[in-house]
């Protein structure tokens, strides 16, 4: 057995315990000087303050974030609706010019090359503002994303979901769908 009077482990704790009174004394006297006590609530105040400062910094930047993503979004697509709205006026041009046959061609030549200036100029715009043309061609495959079908028939020599007509070319604005090719797709039943 130890002598409790040689245990080094009662010796750290004898020492802990004199420096909790230590400790306690300390703000007990602390506890008594007013200045101390008003000093300590101006640390305590000022760190708080330094929180919400730093706080309102971050929402800050945040918010200006925030507004230039929208101000960039606004500019990209801000312009969508008119876009769509135009969607029509190039159908109708495009439909004008199938329509024409080589009789109307010969006999109305300066109006056929009017409307084709009139579609070509309105692509030129369109493309100056970040609008492409989807154009898929009969035999492509049916895609969702950029795609709308139509309709649906069997018709002999093609394979399901492959595009069998196209009624509308459809467009995207930079990277988003503005309005998907309206197409008629195969269901030929798989052999």
């Amino acid at each position: 057995m130890v002598d409790p009077k040689e245990d080094p482990f009662l010796d750290d704790i004898d020492a802990l315990e004199d420096a909790l009174a230590a400790d306690e004394a300390a703000e007990a006297a602390e506890a008594a000087d007013p200045v101390l006590v008003e000093l300590d609530a101006l640390r305590a105040e000022r760190d708080a303050l330094k929180d919400r400062l730093l706080r309102t910094l971050a929402e800050s930047e945040n918010v200006r974030k925030r507004a230039d993503r929208d101000r960039r979004e606004g500019e990209a697509y801000g312009g969508a609706k008119l876009l769509r709205d135009l969607m029509p006026v190039y159908d109708n041009l495009r439909r004008a010019l199938d329509a024409a046959g080589d009789d109307e061609r010969a006999a109305a030549s300066a109006v056929i090359d009017g409307v084709e200036l009139t579609l070509r100029e309105l692509l030129n715009v369109l493309s100056k503002h970040g609008v492409t043309p989807i154009v898929p061609e009969i035999g492509d495959v049916f895609d969702p994303q950029q795609h709308e079908a139509m309709f649906e028939a069997p018709v002999p020599g093609t394979k399901a979901g492959q595009i069998i007509q196209v009624m509308a070319e459809g467009f995207i604005l930079h990277d988003r769908l503005l309005r998907p090719a309206q197409v008629g797709v195969s269901s030929m039943p798989r052999s």
